[in-house]
């Protein structure tokens, strides 16, 4: 199976639908006390699994145009408008998409939400938003410097991107014995659930309907905001959280603060 035989964007946006139904922990929406102490602007809110992104990354969210970018769920994006912000959504996951409206239309809160893919922005002109937060979801398609192309558009200039990513290295160990606790390399780069896998091995995760990820590099992840013309300006490292056995020997995400340097 490759990634010419299957419709990468389709079978995620499946298998995140499917994901909601099932209550996956990022497809839960926040409760109304986490919407009240927002607008009382007492809030944090997550790139990676279990750090908050510091405050100063954003600097003063009220009256930002911010784009939540394959970061549905009713999550971020509800507690940002609570805040303050002027806030648009755009997700591959109609269902993941609701989450955002139930909690909108409980809350009274305004979005913007759109279905689509996050390498194509052209639903948005040009300088259209102040802050991109784009938790990590880059993982679900098969080329990501579209991304990074098309968010450096959509910025005004000296507006900034928030990123959330996975190090590689977590698509390359031998997930049985990883559950056992032994960490050993089985796979290589560049690395894809839907190229990388014997069918076999794929149905660790679609027997259990979960999404299908592609290990990018940090040359793509990193450098290709560099090549997309953003400049790097912070930058931490996160683990899955308690029990996770890798988290011993290493995180395995990163997260980065990137502006768009206004014109010469």
């Amino acid at each position: 199976m490759t990634t010419e035989a299957i419709d990468v964007r389709k079978h995620n946006r499946d298998a995140w639908n499917r994901q909601v139904s099932l209550g996956n922990r990022w497809t839960v929406p926040v409760g109304p006390e986490v919407i009240a102490a927002a607008r009382k602007g007492e809030w944090g809110i997550l790139l990676t699994p279990t750090k908050i992104v510091p405050r100063e990354w954003f600097g003063e969210v009220a009256g930002q145009r911010v784009l939540c970018l394959a970061g549905s769920g009713g999550q971020q994006a509800p507690i940002l408008a609570a805040a303050g912000a002027k806030v648009s959504v755009l997700d591959n996951s109609p269902a993941q998409l609701g989450q955002d409206r139930l909690v909108a239309e409980r809350e009274g809160l305004t979005l913007r939400l759109e279905e689509g893919d996050m390498r194509d922005l052209s639903v948005f002109e040009d300088g259209s938003f102040d802050l991109i937060f784009h938790p990590c979801s880059n993982g679900f398609v098969d080329d990501i410097q579209p991304v990074w192309r098309e968010a450096f558009r959509v910025l005004r200039p000296g507006g900034t991107l928030l990123t959330g990513f996975c190090n590689p290295l977590i698509f390359l160990l031998d997930p049985d014995l990883q559950d056992q606790g032994v960490m050993q390399l089985k796979y290589k780069m560049p690395y894809s659930d839907f190229t990388s896998l014997t069918d076999a091995e794929r149905r660790r995760y679609t027997d259990k309907h979960e999404p299908l990820s592609v290990g990018h590099s940090l040359e793509d992840q990193i450098g290709g905001q560099l090549r997309a013309g953003f400049v790097l300006t912070g930058f931490f490292e996160d683990g899955f959280g308690p029990g996770d056995k890798l988290s011993e020997y290493i995180d395995g995400f990163i997260a980065t603060r990137a502006v768009k340097p206004p014109p010469p």
